[in-house]
């Protein structure tokens, strides 16, 4: 009986990795074409995805779709820059002072749990309608995870790690680079990586205000005229540049923290 139960397993195993990873995708997408197809939904809210790819590729020729693109990863990477650039540096010295850690941690987690698109109104009228509340709406959205998890990441380090750093004869700087920063890097990215997604989502809602490019426009725009393959389209497109964001950010993470995989 194990035999039998072990057979598919194996086989299961002996497929490629890529194969693997590339079913549930396809699953989904032949789902999507054959609902419509079937009529077991109505074709008009939802297209059968050739037709969404095939407006995907209208948009690609003609250049709208890149417009759009262009746009929202402008901002939506302006934003997630200036947060990580303030974000780690902050959290990194509120976590290394332990003192003054305790007495912001209740503000920050104030700011943490306060929705950001609550807040857009509130950015709409002290910054206008135009770049500058929509790059500050998502820079809002992704500082916190990056600053919380940053202090988590310092002042959680194996308090042996430190203590033998200091019976070696490690300075407060020496040991905060050489110890405590490597030992947070993985905490960091978790930030980073959570600030990323939140970058992308936080943006559309911003997108779908006052804006006349990017892909939230696009989707919005789309659904107002009734163009609803474009409005897929720009719903895949979306999935797709979130999608690079967390890669990117996962690549500069195996980089910069190659001694997990070697330990």
């Amino acid at each position: 009986m194990s035999t039998v139960i072990a057979a598919p397993a194996r086989l299961a195993w002996g497929v490629p990795r890529a194969v693997r990873s590339s079913i549930a995708i396809v699953a989904f997408v032949a789902l999507w074409e054959a609902l419509p197809r079937l009529n077991w939904v109505d074709a008009t809210f939802l297209p059968p995805f050739s037709v969404v790819l095939r407006a995907l590729y209208d948009m690609a020729l003609s250049g709208e779709l890149w417009l759009h693109l262009l746009a929202s990863a402008a901002r939506a990477l302006s934003g997630f820059a200036i947060a990580v650039a303030i974000g780690v540096p902050l959290g990194l010295f509120i976590g290394w002072y332990r003192t003054l850690a305790e007495v912001l941690d209740p503000l920050l987690e104030l700011f943490r749990n306060t929705a950001p698109l609550a807040l857009l109104p509130v950015f709409v009228l002290v910054l206008g309608m135009g770049e500058t509340s929509k790059v500050s709406m998502v820079v809002y959205s992704c500082i916190w995870p990056v600053v919380l998890n940053t202090v988590s990441g310092v002042r959680n380090v194996d308090p042996l790690l430190i203590r033998s750093a200091r019976s070696m004869g490690l300075g407060p700087l020496k040991l905060f680079v050489k110890v405590v920063l490597p030992a947070s890097v993985p905490s960091v990215f978790t930030g980073i990586r959570i600030a990323g997604a939140y970058s992308i989502l936080v943006l559309i809602a911003a997108e779908m205000v006052g804006a006349k490019a990017g892909l939230g426009y696009l989707v919005n725009y789309s659904q107002f005229t009734f163009e609803i393959p474009k409005m897929y389209a720009g719903i895949i497109t979306l999935a797709l540049l979130g999608l690079a964001f967390n890669q990117t950010v996962l690549f500069a993470e195996k980089r910069l923290a190659a001694w997990k995989e070697q330990a």
